[in-house]
């Protein structure tokens, strides 16, 4: 039986929709709707139609980056109801690392192989708007090779703000201090109703849509991201994969999006029961569909979908490879956001362990540098070949509880 004749057997509706991808056309939101509502057979033929949109794309290479997490404050003046990351500036556990531990920590990462490092962080109250373009400086003088990849929107909006510079006159700072690309974080759900219940306070939609464009129109590419199982709906999701599919189509500066689950377990918003309806987290069902689908609707649009092993663990994210996903994240050493938030893995996932898990899928592995450009491939001759960072030990990188523990780094309250 081919393919052709097993769709033929599905919902006529569901059926049509995927015939409609196959031949390579976009689908609308509401049939986007209709095939985050389906199940059983349906669903297994979402997903089989996924990964096959995925293999014409990519083939059978799943892609992984080497890459340092670096967190350097948990201080903010925000309060969003799913952050467990951060803390207020009057409290014992809130840190803050000098721009010469950044550094350090920066240049350790490419000793152990990592060709990117991700900077991101709380706002903490009086910061020096040109901090984010003095890190930066800071790091490239040291390390002219490694690729910065940091700041979300909130965070630019905010640097820009302190610095009193329009946000493009910002970014462009940036750009000549080192920034290579930015984060597509702070998204959450790309809705100014959800986003007033579970942030109330961050950035605005309309912001957000500001920033990144602005971004990738003088050069620097981002992420895109969402964070789902919260209060959303399958109809808050679509409108939130058109908005990106919008932005992309304008300026063509996302290199992938990566589906971001809500970790509830140490949420304020969940624990506290501040917000009807709070749901722990998607359920895994959902998390397939999310990857699934986000691969037929944004499939001609945005080329890579990323699994987030931090948040859906190595397992799931193997599944996922056969879901649509053609991209295995990064090693990201100390990540710390996730973590804090309860989630069970983030701190280390080393680069062997990495190809292993992709192997054994029956994907080839292959290190990417950033922007996606292939390092080296694996295959049978090297696959067990091992660099520094598999040989190093995840204790030596300290912790998120170990460091807010920590006097050396404690923020200095004024």
């Amino acid at each position: 039986m081919n393919l052709d004749s097993i769709i033929k057997n599905l919902d006529p509706v569901v059926s049509n929709i995927l015939n409609k991808v196959l031949d390579g056309n976009n689908i609308t939101q509401d049939e986007t709707v209709e095939l985050f509502n389906s199940r059983g057979m349906e669903l297994n033929m979402i997903a089989f139609v996924a990964n096959h949109l995925c293999k014409r794309k990519t083939g059978d290479i799943v892609t992984y980056v080497i890459n340092r997490n670096i967190n350097f404050t948990n201080v903010c003046i925000k309060r969003c109801g799913f952050c467990a990351f951060s803390r207020d500036f009057r409290e014992d556990e809130g840190y803050f690392l000098p721009i010469e531990e950044i550094v350090r920590r920066a240049k350790e990462a490419e000793k152990l192989g990592a060709t990117e490092v991700c900077i991101q962080a709380g706002l903490p109250p009086k910061m020096d708007g040109m901090l984010y373009v003095n890190i930066c400086k800071a790091i490239k003088k040291e390390l002219p090779n490694i690729h910065i990849h940091a700041f979300s929107p909130e965070e630019i909006l905010y640097g820009a703000k302190r610095a009193n510079y329009s946000v493009q006159d910002y970014l462009k700072m940036l750009k000549e201090a080192g920034l290579g690309s930015i984060p597509g974080t702070a998204a959450e759900i790309l809705d100014q109703k959800i986003r007033d219940k579970i942030s109330p306070g961050r950035i605005s939609v309309k912001d957000w849509i500001k920033v990144v464009k602005c971004a990738h129109s003088i050069g620097i590419s981002s992420t895109s991201t969402i964070m789902y199982g919260h209060i959303e709906n399958y109809t808050h999701i679509t409108k939130h994969l058109s908005i990106l599919k919008d932005i992309q189509k304008e300026t063509g500066g996302f290199t992938e999006f990566v589906p971001l689950s809500f970790v509830h377990t140490e949420a304020p918003m969940y624990n506290r029961n501040l917000i009807d309806g709070i749901r722990n987290g998607p359920t895994g069902v959902e998390v397939l569909k999310m990857h699934a689908i986000a691969r037929i609707y944004l499939n001609n649009n945005i080329d890579n979908i990323q699994v987030s092993w931090v948040k859906e663990g190595p397992r799931m994210g193997q599944i996922l490879l056969e879901s649509g996903a053609n991209d295995f994240g990064g090693t990201l050493i100390n990540e710390s956001i996730s973590t804090s938030a309860g989630a069970s893995f983030g701190q280390l996932l080393k680069p062997k362990m990495i190809r292993n898990l992709i192997h054994k899928m029956g994907k080839i592995p292959a290190q990417r540098k950033s922007d996606y450009q292939i390092i080296k491939t694996f295959s049978s001759d090297n696959f067990f070949d091992e660099e520094m960072l598999d040989k190093s030990n995840p204790e030596d990188f300290g912790s998120y509880k170990e460091l807010i523990k920590l006097d050396h780094f404690r923020f200095k309250k004024t």
